[in-house]
């Protein structure tokens, strides 16, 4: 049998090196690819650059495929630039939805987008990552190194339990996305690897349970709205593991509970449309709508 993965056990050389976990990140993915760092950082602002094009596709404002959304993360856009604008939540969040919300669009859309680490929860990470960027003041460099640091943590995940909605629902999509985003932000932050752990698996502990019923079997509702509420998860946590705050429930073991979790979810809450909001009277009318039946 194949041992798992365990991110304490990476956390834990990383704090060992004395090294940010982001460096230590990249270092052992280079090695284990058998490239050259700067090979894998240049993939990784490949990645960036898809990112960025599509957070500006979906902020043009046009309809998805199936026609069911579009146009949101505009509107967000369009309040945000307006004068004496006052944030409910707070200017990152506000910007990391806006970001997060144009990529589920632009996915949704057809457009070009970075499963990170699925095409459905494509939004969190450059949601966070830019929104961070535009406050921070944070380098390509950095945001190339904690690209590395979520994907070794959506690896982990990976090992672990799932990333399919089809396997574990949305939990296993935008939790794990959270997940990562959230590790990755506080690495960014300067935080140690221990606070990057903490807030890893305080995203995901505040999503476990969340299930997968797109309606008419489209990734648009509520697909693309849950990015946003997935990034909004990640800044949260992340605040907390760097003010100090701890998760009671290690990480490895966060991460197992979601796959039992999955496991647990009856099939109709796992993608196939066949529970949850995609069995509401407005989520059949949609699907009958779109079928040509209604």
């Amino acid at each position: 049998m194949e041992k798992l993965l365990s991110l304490q056990e990476l956390l834990g050389e990383a704090q060992q090196e004395g090294r940010s976990f982001g460096l230590y990140a990249v270092s052992r993915q280079a090695k284990d690819m058998e490239i050259k760092e700067k090979d894998l950082l240049a993939r990784m602002g490949e990645c960036l650059a898809v990112m960025r094009a599509s957070v500006e596709k979906g902020l043009l404002g046009g309809k998805t495929r199936g026609g069911l959304a579009g146009g949101d993360a505009r509107k967000i856009a369009q309040v945000r630039s307006q004068a004496g604008y006052k944030s409910l939540a707070g200017g990152v969040l506000a910007l990391a939805a806006q970001n997060a919300m144009a990529v589920g669009e632009c996915n949704a859309g057809m457009g070009k987008i970075v499963a990170a680490p699925t095409a459905g929860a494509s939004g969190v990470l450059p949601g966070v990552f830019f929104a961070l960027e535009e406050r921070w003041g944070l380098t390509e460099a950095d945001l190339q190194r904690g690209l590395v640091a979520a994907g070794v943590i959506g690896m982990v995940i990976a090992s672990r339990a799932s990333l399919a909605g089809a396997m574990g629902g949305c939990q296993a999509e935008c939790g794990s996305a959270a997940a990562m985003a959230a590790g990755a932000a506080v690495d960014m932050a300067g935080g140690t690897p221990d606070m990057v752990g903490q807030a890893a698996a305080m995203a995901m502990k505040n999503m476990l349970g969340l299930v997968c019923d797109p309606v008419a079997g489209l990734v648009e509702v509520p697909c693309i709205k849950r990015n946003a509420g997935a990034a909004a998860q990640a800044l949260v946590a992340s605040e907390l593991a760097i003010a100090g705050i701890k998760s009671v429930i290690p990480v490895d073991e966060v991460f197992d509970a979601m796959k039992a979790v999955g496991n647990r979810l009856p099939c109709s809450l796992k993608e196939t449309s066949e529970g949850g909001l995609a069995m509401t009277p407005t989520g059949l009318f949609l699907a009958r709508q779109l079928a040509g039946q209604a």
